[in-house]
């Protein structure tokens, strides 16, 4: 997963849910650099998780993490980052 790119990430999540898993997995991907904010949902909590990174460039994408695994959320987010790698490497 192209990460770099990455300026703000928040995700909500139940950590015993069935999106749990691919929710930390994502967490633990994403660098120091970029800024991070998580809000843990109880079992009883009515809210929806949801993953949303704000680019670089401003950006925003969103996620369920309960309809996807980590490798459908890498594939999600890289759509965006690669175009950004691609606007770099032409700059350069």
């Amino acid at each position: 997963m192209i990460t770099k790119y990455f300026a703000n990430v928040a995700v909500k999540f139940d950590p015993f849910s069935a999106g749990g898993r691919a929710a930390r997995l994502f967490l633990a991907r994403v660098p120091s650099s970029a800024k991070i904010d998580y809000k843990v949902l109880p079992k009883e909590s009515t809210d929806k998780p949801e993953i949303k990174v704000t680019f670089k460039d401003k950006f925003v994408m969103e996620a369920d993490p309960s309809e996807m695994n980590i490798n459908d959320l890498r594939d999600h987010f890289n759509t965006h980052s690669r175009k950004l790698a691609i606007k770099d490497a032409i700059s350069e």
